[in-house]
């Protein structure tokens, strides 16, 4: 399914060179939108761009840096006249037990997660509240519903992004839709990581449908959102974890 209401609209991706972000990169690049990718991995970057020439462009930055995503945005400007959709979908993730995380951990964990998406968000909006328009989209997760062992950090920071997401939901409505999307487990670079292959079968193993999420299911809920089809979807949340969370 397609959505033709998509083609032509100005997509940003942060996070996109790899991931769920390069899934839904390739994904609105199907629905005929025009993207525009932002990532601090610039050789990640490179392959992306060259395998995938319809991208408009790809820009190096560190979401957690004010002057990066600010220059980051002129260069959105400069590329497409501002954007349609953003989909805040940058991130990190690390294991930790609680009493052995040190403080530079927690920080990096929220500057880049919860930080990260406030700048990127904030520039994102000051341009859709002035053509009374738009869509933004932030990758939270089911670890910021409930807690998870070894991920503080990471849960806070997520848990973070969806309280963000209901409030911006309101104060930007009627004009700008905020949604959360809540992934469960992914298969990802970043899941693989951290998670050996007798792990990710375990985990697999307490999901009802048996199995992890492909990038691409997150991508088709993005379109999904991202489209008309969902005009009367705002300041919420949405998990996409195969029935884990109803456990």
């Amino acid at each position: 399914m397609t959505y033709e209401d998509l083609k032509g609209k100005r997509v940003v991706i942060t996070g996109g060179a790899s991931g769920i972000g390069l899934a839904t990169a390739k994904r609105f690049l199907k629905e005929g939108s025009k993207v525009v990718i932002i990532d601090i991995n610039e050789e990640g970057l490179k392959k992306v761009l060259s395998e995938n020439p319809g991208l408009v462009g790809g820009i190096k930055a560190d979401v957690s840096k004010p002057d990066e995503v600010s220059q980051a945005f002129k260069k959105i400007d400069e590329l497409m006249g501002g954007l349609d959709i953003l989909i805040a979908n940058a991130g990190i993730s690390s294991r930790a037990p609680f009493l052995e995380m040190s403080y530079e951990e927690w920080t990096k964990m929220i500057d880049v997660n919860l930080t990260g998406v406030f700048l990127c968000v904030k520039e994102a909006a000051k341009r859709m509240m002035k053509q009374r328009s738009g869509v933004i989209l932030i990758t939270a997760s089911t670890n910021g519903m409930r807690g998870h062992p070894y991920y503080a950090h990471y849960n806070a920071s997520k848990a973070g992004l969806i309280s963000l997401a209901q409030t911006l939901g309101l104060e930007l409505a009627p004009w700008i839709r905020v949604v959360a999307v809540c992934p469960g487990f992914v298969l990802t670079p970043m899941q693989l990581a951290e998670y050996t292959p007798e792990m990710i079968e375990e985990e697999a193993k307490k999901i009802p449908l048996q199995r992890v999420a492909k990038p691409e299911e997150v991508a088709a809920l993005f379109a999904f959102l991202a489209s008309e089809e969902a005009s009367f979807i705002t300041a919420t949340f949405i998990p996409i974890d195969g029935g884990e969370t109803a456990r």
